[in-house]
């Protein structure tokens, strides 16, 4: 019996995730990330002397099979806890606890990045970067790939970019199925929101009760604060590093802005306001990222039909991602990752 081949599109957490959960099938995975990294959100970047997580920031513990793979199963060096709460903030800059006193926060001393790192490490997959995958087809009961260059043929295909990037592949399947259009359709139909990420460093520490701050009525310009300082390792002591990420309205008006000062002028200040701390307007260093794909913004997941999922499933086509799921958190993205990665291995 032939070894069946697997492509996964994608190397962010969900990509990682089904290529970890066929790490013992007898199967060949290849995944093929359009970057030059892997991870997706899950990203850590290193400045100055400080490590951060400008995307997502920790893993939660709502899905157990994925805290008893990060602390148990995985490689558990490194992993820590984040026991400072979230606290919530309103239209008018209000602060007030939040109700997660209780709730662990994963992440790694080394950052985030290291979930998606250590998953491809114990995976035997090959990960082929700076390849975009651009074109998919179905012929003679096999997938063929192609981007810059012919990508080879497969007996499986596993899309799990955002869902804007997964119905563009799905629109190049030349597929005569009412099924797979009913799909398509589907898919496009879920949109994305952008976050624009500021990451702010200052040569003092600030004596406050939250790890970070979320605005719960969504009509402040800042979405989420958080301090580096309360990971160990992140921060040199004394120091204070915030990532401050806005509103996906206010980021979709800059997304495409090249100006970072304006943008740096106009957080820094939201940044003092909120803080009610004039020291904020002055950073030390700024870096600023703009995720164009950073969230699904949709409540509960697409309305695919299960029969219709199972159809496409039979021709060798998954879907995976926190979008499948209904909600755009790193547990989802690898959670649906590896039941997608079991589905595939039986």
């Amino acid at each position: 019996m032939s070894t069946r081949r697997i492509a996964v599109v994608g190397a962010g957490v969900a990509g990682a995730g089904v290529a970890y959960a066929l790490r013992n099938a007898p199967v060949s995975v290849t995944v093929f990330e359009r970057t030059d990294r892997i991870g997706g959100r899950a990203a850590t970047h290193t400045a100055h002397g400080y490590t951060y997580d400008p995307g997502a920031n920790y893993v939660k513990n709502d899905d157990p099979a994925v805290v008893d793979l990060i602390t148990e199963t995985l490689d558990a060096e490194g992993v820590i806890d984040i026991t400072d709460p979230v606290w919530t903030f309103t239209e008018d800059g209000t602060i007030t606890s939040g109700e997660d006193s209780d709730a662990h926060k994963w992440g790694y001393e080394r950052g985030i990045a290291e979930l998606p790192r250590r998953l491809f490490e114990e995976s035997d997959a090959t990960v082929v970067r700076n390849t975009a995958v651009t074109e998919i087809d179905r012929d003679d009961g096999e997938w063929s790939l192609a981007g810059p260059r012919p990508l080879g043929t497969f007996d499986v295909v596993v899309l799990t970019p955002p869902a804007p990037q997964t119905a563009s592949l799905l629109s190049t399947i030349e597929w005569d199925s009412d099924s797979y259009r009913a799909l398509h359709s589907t898919v496009e139909e879920v949109e994305y929101r952008p976050i624009h990420t500021v990451v702010l460093g200052y040569p003092f520490e600030i004596d406050v009760p939250y790890y970070a701050l979320v605005n719960t009525d969504r009509n402040h310009e800042i979405g989420w604060l958080s301090r580096e300082e309360c990971k160990p390792g992140h921060v040199p002591t004394g120091e204070c590093l915030l990532v401050v990420q806005m509103a996906p309205d206010w980021s979709a008006r800059r997304i495409d802005d090249s100006d970072e000062t304006v943008i740096d002028h106009e957080v820094t200040d939201l940044t003092a306001e909120l803080l009610d701390d004039e020291r904020f307007r002055a950073p030390d260093w700024t870096d600023t990222i703009a995720w164009s794909h950073a969230l699904p913004d949709l409540e509960g997941a697409p309305d695919i039909d299960p029969e219709l999922r199972q159809h496409i499933e039979r021709e060798g086509l998954f879907l995976a991602g926190d979008w499948v799921t209904g909600e755009g958190r790193i547990h989802r993205a690898l959670g649906n990752g590896l039941m997608t990665g079991q589905r595939i291995g039986r």
